[in-house]
């Protein structure tokens, strides 16, 4: 089940922090509670991810893109991710999660999220994201202006973000049925 008390808690945790810049990098507190874990005691890889969406939802409030969808009547699809699992987090670990917007291309956005515990990488993920209207996929520069940067272009995405994208456009699709 979908943790929406936790989304509303973060949201009303939130809701009075100043306003993030296009790139500026948000950063929440999270608990790994004992619904969260696995048969192995440690946080779950699906929870992982749902975690992750925690944190992007006070930073789409924060740099802007929430309203802006709100107020278009827009949505967001998350249309891939790479993700990386490190270290184990237990029952009760505390972790900072960190959520920044690298940049865009002409149909996604790419959100880099990753979890710590005393300074140590926990869990890296990037997330490909799609703006949608109810003809599709919305360009992201137009979203971007939307939030207030008209003019705003994307910086150079990093190489290995490149390099996913490329990879990931060999990738099968639909994938082969094997049955």
């Amino acid at each position: 089940m979908y943790p929406i008390v936790r989304l509303i808690k973060e949201q009303i945790k939130f809701r009075n922090a100043p306003p993030l810049g296009l790139f500026e990098t948000h950063v929440s507190h999270h608990v790994c509670w004992p619904w969260d874990i696995d048969p192995w005691l440690e946080l779950n890889n699906g929870r992982t991810l749902t975690l992750f969406d925690l944190a992007r939802m006070p930073f789409s409030t924060r740099n802007g893109m929430f309203q802006a969808m709100r107020t278009n009547g827009w949505g967001m699809a998350v249309a891939g991710n790479s993700t990386r699992y490190r270290r184990r987090v237990r029952a009760f670990h505390r972790f900072r999660s960190e959520t920044r917007l690298l940049g865009w291309d002409r149909r996604f956005l790419y959100v880099e999220q990753s979890m710590w515990r005393h300074g140590e990488a926990l869990n890296h993920i990037l997330i490909r994201l799609a703006a949608t209207d109810a003809d599709g996929i919305l360009p992201p520069a137009k979203l971007i202006a939307a939030m207030g940067h008209p003019d705003a272009e994307s910086p150079a995405l990093p190489a290995w973000v490149s390099a996913w994208i490329a990879a990931d456009a060999q990738r099968p699709w639909p994938p082969v049925c094997h049955t």
